[in-house]
């Protein structure tokens, strides 16, 4: 089911600034429950997760409908039905553009909260998503740890790596160097298609993997180009007729936010603090978020497990190998509850 959710009055943002009204785009399976899972978008995904996440839904899936209550929610700052640069402004003057307040993913995580609230939703069995989702999923485990049961982050750390803020920048460069982008205010029918093409291109670079690329195109050509440079075209001009480079340049300065130690502390002290039961999951062959810095995120949460989806596919692995990454969690989940129900299991769920 879809809703379209509006949160009346004004919501402050951790960076200063307000927006009024704001509007999400929710995505609902299953009959309504007070308890519900939770699934927490990547950078260009929306609420409509199975589609994105299609083989983790169904039976002897991790979202069965059969069984349980499932949300996923457009992320405030997107263009995909939720408020961001595209909307029109409260006032009628147009749409924001580049006049759209800076938000972070606390923010993003805020609103969430609200929309939950007006849902019903009391508690969450499981959050789960990779990438910005999973900077989405452990700052729910930080700022409503009543809320929260168990945390899947997926392909993320605890705060964004240099590596990732300068793979970031390298992006909002294109896009800001583009003559169409005109400081971000660029009418809507002549939008900078060609820095934001280019951004997604650099992206899709640091998504997959060099041993995939070389498996999957090596130095075979298509029309007198390289195979990989007709792939990287082809990814970067289907972003660009279903997003917009505002929010694109709003969503990676969020994601480079993130940080769990901002403003609390020790990023050390901070993951200990983590009450939810966690599953980190890395990907073998992701360059963006390295299996090391994730496996260094699971080893600071108290009692978290730490699993590795075996994937050629880079940080997209879990896009990609659902089938595997549907098992390692459900795997997972059974056993913490086998051993909760075992006396002197020796679980190391916290």
């Amino acid at each position: 089911m879809r809703h379209r959710v509006t949160i009346d009055g004004v919501f402050p943002l951790e960076r200063g600034g307000t927006l009024s009204d704001v509007t999400v785009d929710v995505r609902t399976w299953g009959r309504h429950r007070k308890n519900a899972t939770l699934i927490c978008h990547a950078l260009t995904g929306d609420a409509d997760a199975d589609a994105w996440w299609a083989g983790l839904f169904g039976t002897d899936r991790l979202f069965d409908p059969a069984t349980g209550y499932t949300v996923a929610m457009n992320v405030l700052g997107s263009c995909v039905g939720t408020t961001g640069p595209t909307s029109e402004r409260p006032d009628g003057e147009g749409t924001y553009g580049a006049d759209f307040p800076d938000v972070t993913i606390r923010d993003m995580v805020n609103i969430q909260r609200r929309v939950l609230e007006l849902l019903n939703v009391q508690k969450l069995d499981l959050v789960i998503g990779g990438s910005m989702g999973g900077m989405q999923v452990l700052e729910w485990a930080l700022m409503y740890p009543e809320m929260v049961d168990t945390i899947v982050p997926i392909a993320v750390g605890s705060a964004q790596s240099a590596w990732a803020v300068g793979i970031s920048d390298a992006q909002r460069s294109a896009i800001t160097s583009d003559p169409k982008f005109r400081g971000g205010h660029y009418p809507a029918d002549d939008p900078p298609r060609d820095g934001l093409r280019t951004a997604r291109m650099f992206a899709m670079i640091t998504y997959r993997a060099p041993t995939e690329f070389s498996s999957r195109f090596g130095r075979s050509l298509v029309d007198g180009d390289f195979a990989v440079q007709s792939y990287l075209r082809y990814q970067g001009d289907k972003l660009v007729d279903r997003f917009d480079a505002n929010t694109y340049l709003t969503l990676i300065d969020a994601m480079d936010s993130h940080d769990l130690g901002r403003g609390r502390g020790p990023i050390e002290a901070i993951l200990r603090r983590i009450e939810a039961r966690t599953l980190v999951v890395g990907i073998s062959s992701d360059v963006l978020y390295p299996v090391g810095e994730v496996r260094e995120l699971a080893a600071g949460i108290p009692g978290a497990r730490f699993a590795v989806l075996d994937s050629n596919a880079g940080h997209d692995g879990f896009l990609v190998d659902v089938e595997a990454l549907n098992r390692i969690v459900l795997t997972e989940l059974r056993e913490r509850v086998t051993e909760e129900v075992s006396p002197g299991s020796g679980a190391a769920w916290a």
